[in-house]
């Protein structure tokens, strides 16, 4: 039963984050909206129970949510024969700016603790 309220949760958050992206006509998508809404909820002792209970449901069938993915790569491969290659290139640069530019803001948040006496 916990799994089941904890799906009603995700569910309440993201349709009140597509309904405050949509009022405030904010260009942000409501989805990321109504996870800030529920990071702000696990604060509350009585909801990180139910949440916990659909994670370890939904984790436990993820590999069923790349279905789609594989079918549409299937369903494509004549793209994938024609751009496969600058599709890899793109992937794999994107993968390395991404890990860069992380690597580089770690480095300089923690600089920035060690200056002001952080740890």
């Amino acid at each position: 039963m916990d799994a089941l309220r904890g799906f009603a949760l995700l569910l309440l958050c993201q349709s009140a984050g597509e309904a405050v992206v949509r009022l405030a006509r904010a260009p942000l998508p409501g989805p990321v909206v109504g996870l800030l809404l529920l990071w702000a909820l696990l604060h509350v002792p009585a909801l990180q129970r139910p949440v916990a209970a659909v994670a370890d449901v939904l984790l436990g069938h993820l590999s069923l949510l790349f279905v789609p993915v594989g079918v549409g790569v299937v369903a494509h491969l004549g793209l994938i024969g024609q751009y496969g290659v600058r599709m890899a290139l793109v992937i794999v640069l994107a993968t390395w700016i991404g890990l860069a530019t992380t690597a580089l803001v770690l480095n300089a948040l923690l600089a920035r603790a060690a200056r002001s006496g952080g740890a």
